[in-house]
């Protein structure tokens, strides 16, 4: 981790579903380029000011050539709501990249056949994931769930051979869990993000069938650091911290 803080400035704010916002800012620093799992801790509003800690929100996509830095976030809470009040060449400060995400230029040299599952907006940091796949030579495959209607899913297109969806209201897609939809024989290694229960159910799918799997956790964050501990979670190999230690973890590891 290689993360820095600094103040950067809003090229857009667009409005991809309800309660659901996309925020592109211009990244500068090319030394330190984010890559897809890792994360930002976001702050716009002044230090002595609630809500008292900045928020962490993964990136869901870089442009390495304009430097175009884009978030894409759930609006339900104070700091989130001030996040969903920027506007174009407004500025917020941020700190990152934080975390060790997937390491893609690896996995595509061992992996083949590669599923990326996903839920409702554990679905952000995928699309970086799957581009940076794409690119280094593996178009995975990509399986997303969500409660109503899909969001988002046309700026996968280009990175992905297949998109299944599922839906739990049946409005779109397949009427059920995601899950129903993969068959984990069919793949080298699995990577998911999403909601606790839906990254339990893919990494027993996984067990069972002896495929890796990788999952990215989210957990509430004060520094994004390591140094606060309070995103300690308990593993199989002992505590770690999400947002130093992951958030991007073994799934065996972390799941029972």
């Amino acid at each position: 981790m290689n993360a820095t803080s600094c103040n950067l400035t809003v090229l857009r704010q667009e409005t991809v579903a309800e309660d659901i916002m996309r925020l592109t800012v211009q990244w500068q620093d090319r030394s330190r380029e984010p890559h897809a799992g890792q994360f930002y801790m976001l702050r716009a509003w002044a230090a002595d000011a609630t809500p008292i800690l900045s928020r962490p929100i993964s990136v869901d996509d870089f442009d390495n050539q304009t430097g175009a830095l884009t978030f894409l976030y759930q609006v339900k809470g104070e700091g989130t709501h001030k996040l969903a009040a920027l506007k174009k060449d407004d500025t917020l400060t941020v700190t990152g990249p934080c975390g060790n995400g997937f390491d893609t230029a690896a996995l595509v040299g061992q992996y083949k056949r590669i599923a990326v599952v996903g839920g409702g907006i554990g679905t952000a940091p995928l699309l970086l994931l799957c581009k940076e796949l794409c690119r280094a030579g593996v178009r995975p495959d990509l399986f997303v769930g969500f409660r109503d209607t899909t969001y988002g899913m046309d700026c996968f297109v280009p990175w992905c051979r297949d998109i299944y969806a599922a839906t739990d209201s049946g409005k779109e897609g397949h009427h059920g869990l995601v899950t129903d939809l993969l068959d984990v024989s069919k793949y080298d290694i699995v990577l998911t993000c999403g909601p606790m229960v839906m990254m339990r159910g893919v990494a027993k799918l996984c067990a069972a069938a002896g495929v890796p799997c990788l999952a990215s956790l989210e957990k509430k964050m004060a520094c994004g650091l390591g140094a606060c501990l309070g995103c300690t979670c308990h593993t199989k190999i002992g505590p770690v911290t999400v947002c130093k230690d992951g958030p991007v973890f073994n799934a065996q590891e972390v799941f029972d």
